[in-house]
Parts: structure tokens; sequence; C-alpha cells
């Protein structure tokens, strides 16, 4: 094995680390999140302290809801196609569609037209909602390596269900944000806001100017301890549905804390829609610390059923290789 064998063995290894990481970051944050789905962080705290272990909810423990189901249908996409095929993206998401995994009506709207036949260029609504930007890591990961690109399929992938500009904004930001993560733990840089936000406020500006302030806020936090982070963040935004009440509140709690646990924990103890709020986390923690990071006792504790966890780690294998990403950077 000569020396660029070693190099291209090594990134794969690495970078398959990172899919994986974000893949099972989305699902851990969104698990984790479920049970405590609209409750305020005030309720949080006084049932749980701090919630820190998956709980059962209006699902069993463990169990995943519509963030990681419509992540799973774009790893899927881009492992049959090689690239983000919107048809094939939305066929999927039909075929693995589970109402009870807590679909909005909105969705559900699009999902029936789906059903009945309709072109997925048709099918989307004016939602301004959080749910194009919670299942873009697969994307943010796939084509890491142009951000310009990550920019373009995140917006395609966003088509199919969401067409309001903040809706947008808010998938591109969280794509991108994915990207610059798995990059940057690729590289063994630090992952601190002032890095990451201008690049992401320039990407969505052109798309929705208050939605880049709402991102440009981020460098208010700042810092210190869970709670006083937690205080923070949800006096800025209202973690709700709404994408750029949520898609922050993620970032914030993956940049301004040291650890993949301490980032899914501190998004899902804000309160709100703490279910996506969780795997958006998950996602860009997962991308930047690698899966080694999770805690095994989490990744036990997770379905495993036909496309429970095993299914997740084989999916995101598969696309390590045929990805924008796998090409190793020139030195």
């Amino acid at each position: 094995m000569n020396s660029s064998d070693v190099i291209n063995t090594t990134h794969q290894v690495q970078l398959q680390a990172r899919f994986v990481g974000a893949a099972l970051g989305t699902f851990v944050g969104d698990t984790l999140g479920m049970p405590v789905e609209g409750w305020s962080r005030k309720r949080i705290k006084e049932r749980f302290g701090w919630l820190t272990d998956l709980q059962p909810g209006r699902l069993p423990a463990g169990h995943y809801t519509d963030d990681t189901e419509m992540m799973i249908g774009l790893w899927e996409t881009l492992v049959s196609c090689g690239n983000l095929d919107p048809a094939v993206a939305a066929a999927n998401f039909l075929r693995n569609y589970h109402p009870e995994r807590g679909y909005g009506g909105r969705i559900q709207g699009v999902m029936t037209r789906l059903a009945q036949g309709a072109d997925w260029q048709d099918v989307g609504t004016d939602s301004f909602g959080n749910g194009s930007a919670m299942r873009v890591a697969p994307v943010g990961c796939f084509f890491s390596r142009n951000l310009d690109l990550v920019k373009h399929k995140a917006l395609i992938s966003c088509e199919i269900t969401h067409k309001h500009p903040q809706a947008r904004a808010g998938a591109v930001a969280a794509a991108v944000a994915t990207a610059m993560a798995l990059e940057a733990g690729m590289s063994g840089r630090t992952k601190n806001p002032e890095t990451f936000l201008p690049v992401i406020i320039e990407l969505i500006r052109g798309l929705d100017e208050p939605s880049a302030q709402k991102m440009a806020a981020l460098s208010d936090i700042q810092g210190g301890d869970p709670a006083s982070l937690a205080e923070q963040i949800t006096r800025m935004y209202r973690c709700n549905v709404m994408s750029m009440e949520a898609v922050p509140p993620a970032l914030a709690s993956f940049w301004y804390t040291d650890s993949f646990s301490d980032a899914v924990l501190l998004a899902v103890n804000l309160g709100g829609d703490t279910d996506t709020i969780g795997a958006m986390a998950g996602a860009v923690a997962g991308a930047y610390y690698g899966v080694s990071s999770i805690p095994e006792e989490w990744l036990a504790g997770l379905e495993n059923g036909p496309k429970g966890r095993d299914y997740v780690i084989d999916l995101a294998t598969r696309a390590v290789t045929m990805s924008w990403s796998a090409t190793v950077p020139q030195v």
C-alpha cells in the first residue's frame, strides 16, 4: 500500500465516522426530545431536573419521529441515485410515511397529494416550518466539499414540501452547518460560531433577510453553563415549529457546548419543538465529533426494526464512497 492509499483509507474511515455520526445523531436527538415535545423548559425542569436519557412518550422510549423517518428518505435517495433526485426523494418520503410518527398537518397533506399521483413539484405548501431543516443532514454530509452545492441541493430537498422563504433559509442553514461541522471535524478545526456564522448568513441572506438577521443574533450568546445557555437561547428564540425559531437554537446547542452529549441535552431541555431541535443539534454534533462520541447506552436504546438503528448505519456507510465529500483534499 503506497502513501496515497493510506491517505485515502484514513479519509474514508474518518468520513464514515461523521456520516454515521450525523445520521445517528439525528436519530438520538430526535428520540431524546420526543417525550417532551411541546413542553415548556419549566415543565421539563420540574419533571426531570435535566432530561438526560431516553424516555417513553407518545412513542416508546428510543423510537424516532417524522424527523428521522424523513432523514432516512434522503439517505435512501442519495444511496440509490448517487445524487439528490427530488422525484425519488418524494417517493421515498411517501413509502416511509407512518402518520403515527408525528407528522404535521401540512406534511400529511403533501403525502396525500403524492399518494394521489401529483408531481413532486406541485405538492409543497408555503409552510415556514422547520420540517425541511430537520431532515437535511444527509445533504450536508454528501456534498460537504462544496457549500454552494450544499445550498443548491438543500433548496431542492426543501422544495418538495416547503416553499416559504424562511423554510428555504432554514434548510440551507442546517445543511451548511452540517457540512461545515463535518469538514471542521475532519481537519481538527474548532467549531466556534465566529467561523461558521458569516458563511451561513451569506448563503441565506439572498433567500430571506429576516432569517439572516435571526441567525446573526446567535453571536450575542455569551456562553456559560447549560442552565445559563438555556436561559439565553430561550430568551432570544421561541424554540417552536417555525424554521428560524428552531434552527438557531439547535446550532447554538452545538456551538456553545463541548461534546455531543452536552449539545443534544441542551437542545432537548430548551422546551418547545424538542424532537426537531434535538435532531438538528444531534446531526451537526455527530458530523463534527463522529459516531464514537455518541454514548453507547443511547445507541443501544434506539429502535432497531426494519428501518431502525442498523439500517441507518448501513445507509450512511454506503453513502460515503458515493459522495461528493469522498475526494481527499489536495495538500
